[in-house]
């Protein structure tokens, strides 16, 4: 495990000092290809951006919120076009847990997942918004608002405590895993059953009391 951190860490460094010339348009680069093709250290990078330059934070989450909407657009356009069978193929069961949720609730079934970071298989769900046909505006603003959520709070964690505890955080996020994601569908559980239960209760109250 630590020659895996260790490997992590230089190429986190290598792709710092490419982009950092690159200013703001680099977290919008390294955002893009993260959601498009291979995943990268996207937290680190932005957390990097944001504690050198910490008055220019809602810039770069701006940014990277954008780039990685924009990037999606590539595998969004694959399951548009035909990746519902390679979806099935690769978790057939996943598959139809994500279908009913964008049949039901699209915009927050994609928008939780992206304000999560790895290993949430974010790409599944971008694919699955393709197969289910979701408006493009529709998922696009999913996206943003997520990541806007999932950067805004990595950038101030980085202004008060630094990015070392960031890294901290992401490593225990991965080592929890399924208690974290768990909690997370225990709360979009519970924040439907009550926006169903007062949607329920004011159109009963239209009904008893009519104009």
């Amino acid at each position: 495990m630590k020659t895996i951190g260790h490997i992590i860490s230089r190429y986190t460094a290598f792709l710092w000092h490419l982009l950092q010339p690159l200013g703001s348009w680099g977290v919008f680069a390294i955002a893009g290809i993260d959601s498009s093709f291979v995943g990268m250290p996207l937290d680190a990078i932005v957390a990097a951006y944001v504690y050198q330059k910490p008055h220019w934070m809602l810039l770069y989450v701006v940014m990277a919120s954008t780039g990685s909407a924009l990037g999606s657009l590539v595998i969004y356009v694959i399951g548009y076009q035909g990746g519902e069978a390679l979806l099935r193929k690769r978790s057939p069961q996943r598959f139809a847990k994500i279908h009913q949720g964008f049949e039901e609730h699209p915009f927050w079934t994609l928008m939780f997942p992206a304000m999560l970071p790895p290993p949430t298989p974010f790409k599944l769900f971008v694919l699955g918004a393709g197969v289910s046909e979701m408006k493009v505006t529709q998922f696009l603003l999913a996206i943003f608002a997520g990541r806007f959520v999932r950067f805004l709070v990595l950038g101030l964690l980085t202004i008060f405590y630094g990015p070392q505890f960031v890294e901290a955080a992401s490593r225990i996020f991965r080592e929890h895993f399924s208690v974290v994601i768990g909690a997370v569908i225990g709360a979009m559980v519970t924040w439907i059953v009550l926006h169903r239960t007062r949607g329920r209760k004011r159109r009963l109250a239209g009904e008893t009391n009519p104009p």
